[in-house]
């Protein structure tokens, strides 16, 4: 299944990929301040791929907080956040937001809350290296 998604502007625009084809993808709403404010709800496959392509970099600001793990991609045009990524052991890992679906039936979305509250730093990049998306690039000129 070819999911693609972009922030409102389409500064930030993504491909994200997952075989095989699931019946729902699992949404987790996460509890976090940062994902409150902004309705953050996030999907990711271990066997996912993702492609990101970003047209402008000078519209992008990357944003971090707490254990500084996690950056959140925000465009600074239209101030969607469509992809967070995490560099794990060298490798870049990384959740897409739902919310910036094209091509996605709400009806196919299982979301579900989550807090990750009390999860130490090393179990916290344990998970995603589990659960995040392991196949992550940019488009040509993307940074």
């Amino acid at each position: 299944m070819q999911i693609d998604g972009r922030c409102h502007c389409g500064n930030i625009k993504f491909r994200f990929v997952i075989e095989p084809v699931p019946r729902t993808i699992p949404a987790r709403a996460c509890s976090c301040t940062f994902c409150q404010k902004h309705g953050g709800v996030w999907a990711s496959s271990p066997q996912g791929a993702l492609r990101i392509s970003i047209a402008n970099d000078e519209h992008v600001n990357r944003y971090q907080f707490g254990t500084r793990t996690a950056t959140f991609h925000i465009c600074k045009r239209c101030g969607v956040v469509p992809v967070v990524t995490s560099g794990i052991g060298g490798r870049t890992y990384a959740v897409v937001s739902v919310n910036a679906f094209e091509n996605v039936p709400a009806a196919m979305l299982d979301k579900a809350p989550v807090s990750f509250d009390g999860e130490g730093e090393g179990e916290r990049l344990a998970r995603r290296a589990r659960n995040w998306i392991p196949d992550v690039r940019y488009a040509e000129g993307g940074a």
